[in-house]
């Protein structure tokens, strides 16, 4: 059960000092990160019709304070997914985060927020326990279903008018249900949030 969630890569986080949290983070959780970054890049190649990349956090830019958070993204551009909405899973030392992300370096999220506002129907069509977030360094997020009249527009108008606005949405698996989990149940846990959300994706990128 090499691709299991265990309770002790949530207590990663937990470690003190960079160079401590690194190497447990390299050893533990990175191959993790890697072998879902083969599969999924796969699986949205094959959804989509163009070609995606996985991109595995790396945290080189850190020098003193360690992640508190880590991930694998994909994105159909090699060199990096950033400036692009981008898929993301993901790990806090609470919950494993599985969402679709546009983030303040995306250089159209004027055109994207656009598009969203005007389908805003769509988020109405996602599973119940979605949730949705205005920033991605935040373990934070809402409830979808109680956020469709107000924090939604609201997280779309500022990402649409404010030029360091986010937008996330998608799901959060709190750890001790991660850990329960055989491999095949993430699996179809983390494909079932995917496949309902690629129909935003597809708005995010006039698709």
């Amino acid at each position: 059960m090499k691709y299991k969630w265990e309770k002790d890569d949530f207590e990663v986080f937990q470690i003190e000092g960079l160079e401590h949290r690194m190497q447990a983070l390299i050893e533990k959780v990175r191959p993790k990160f890697e072998a879902f970054g083969h599969t999924y890049a796969a699986y949205f190649s094959s959804k989509t019709g163009g070609e995606f990349y996985p991109h595995v956090a790396k945290h080189a830019r850190r020098s003193v304070n360690p992640p508190k958070d880590s991930w694998v993204a994909f994105a159909p551009y090699k060199r990096g997914y950033k400036a692009l909405p981008h898929f993301q899973i993901g790990l806090w030392g609470t919950h494993v985060f599985i969402i679709l992300a546009v983030i303040y370096e995306a250089p159209d999220k004027v055109q994207i927020a656009e598009r969203l506002l005007k389908k805003k129907t769509l988020f109405k069509k996602l599973p119940q326990d979605f949730i949705i977030s205005g920033d991605h360094m935040s373990p934070e997020a809402m409830p979808l279903k109680t956020a469709h009249k107000e924090q939604l527009p609201s997280l779309l108008t500022r990402l649409k008018e404010v030029k360091k606005a986010e937008f996330l949405v998608g799901r959060h698996l709190p750890s001790n249900q991660a850990v329960e989990m055989s491999e095949e149940e993430f699996a179809s846990f983390a494909e079932e949030t995917f496949e309902a959300l690629l129909p935003v994706y597809y708005v995010m990128v006039n698709k």
